[in-house]
């Protein structure tokens, strides 16, 4: 029994040894904004210390090059099932996005994992019968905290009919097939799954919804769900400054 623990303690090590270090910032003069995700406070709420030490196993890499570490590979997988992205975007979004290299452990400077190094990663939690097993544990733990991992927003606006046409705040607007209303447009952003609201906007009745909207979206959206009438850069550009991926419903051309 002894020696069979000496010996996987010299394969972690040897293959520990063999692994990229990762999450060295380069010096530099740089100003911390303080701008952080849900992610980062998600990754303070996991153990991560059981998930490590099941993938102590793992090393994986391509001919020639030390291997990913195997944390940083499974916290991408995590955000993979999360954001529902495939092994391109998954790259794509990891070697874009700040929050994304916080989670993973990645510094703002250096190369991230390409979608080859996610195949054999996941082939290789597969080999070991690891796949189901720690997004289990992470499920347990999250589950335990009662937090449940966000994955997209609904935008949408509703006329508000004002008390008094003598209001002065509240403006006009007539949709076709239907009487004219004076009023107020209430633009309201809701989880996608639960539809609870967690941003709104109020705004006169005449106001463009794709103007307006931006108002109505939370931190961290995810992907936002919309009409056609939040079609246009504005909206969308807003979206993505927030870290989420537009989703607006075209028209018929």
């Amino acid at each position: 029994m002894l020696i069979c623990d000496s010996l996987n303690q010299y394969k972690g090590l040897r293959d520990a040894m063999s692994r990229r270090r990762i999450g060295q910032e380069k010096f530099g003069f740089a100003v911390d904004r303080g701008q952080h995700s849900s992610l980062d406070e998600l990754a303070k709420l996991i153990d991560w210390l059981p998930i490590d030490q099941a993938l102590c196993v793992i090393s994986c890499s391509a001919k020639g090059e030390p291997s990913w570490p195997p944390m940083a590979l499974f916290k991408a997988m995590l955000l993979s099932i999360w954001y529902d992205l495939s092994d391109v975007k998954l790259a794509e979004a990891l070697d874009d996005r700040g929050s994304f290299r916080r989670f993973c452990g990645f510094s703002a400077q250096e190369p991230t994992p390409e979608r080859t190094a996610f195949v054999r990663f996941r082939k290789a939690l597969v080999a070991h019968g690891l796949d189901k097993t720690l997004f289990d544990e992470i499920t347990r733990q999250l589950k335990a905290k009662a937090i449940r991992v966000k994955t997209g927003t609904l935008v949408d606006a509703t006329i508000i009919a004002s008390a008094s046409e003598d209001d002065a705040e509240g403006h006009w607007v007539k949709h076709k097939g239907r009487p004219a209303v004076h009023g107020f447009k209430a633009h309201v952003g809701a989880d996608a799954d639960t539809a609870l609201v967690e941003e709104i906007a109020v705004t006169p009745a005449n106001s463009n919804d794709g103007k307006a909207g931006p108002d109505a979206l939370p931190d961290d959206p995810g992907e936002v769900f919309a009409d056609s009438a939040y079609r246009g850069n504005h909206f969308g550009d807003a979206v993505r400054a927030k870290g989420g991926t537009p989703r607006i419903v075209a028209t018929g051309m």
